[in-house]
């Protein structure tokens, strides 16, 4: 598993759920049903200080992990990506390595 922060488009459903994803020049589709947690952030060495009433996405971010096909074929990939809360923009933060049959 590798763990990075790279910018990744995201198309979503009106809900907000991933759809597909476009991701270093490649289109990816969805192949299984999204899933969705928070984590902490270390917003303190993001952040200068935290401002008063200033609390969504502060302290935790949220993550979906996606299984996807490159243009609906070929292997399947997971991506970890993570929405901010302010500005809506994606990114990457893990990319799972896929398991190999018999392994």
């Amino acid at each position: 598993m590798g763990l990075f922060t790279q910018s990744v488009e995201v198309d979503c459903t009106p809900a907000g759920q991933p759809l597909r994803l476009r991701w270093q020049g490649r289109e990816y589709m969805l192949a299984a049903e999204p899933v969705r947690w928070y984590e902490r952030r270390r917003w303190w060495a993001e952040e200068p200080r935290a401002q008063r009433g200033h609390g969504p996405g502060l302290v935790d971010q949220e993550i979906w992990r996606v299984q996807v096909r490159l243009a609906g074929k070929g292997p399947l990939r997971t991506f970890d990506l993570s929405r901010h809360a302010g500005s809506g923009r994606w990114r990457v933060i893990r990319l799972h390595e896929a398991l190999r049959e018999g392994a």
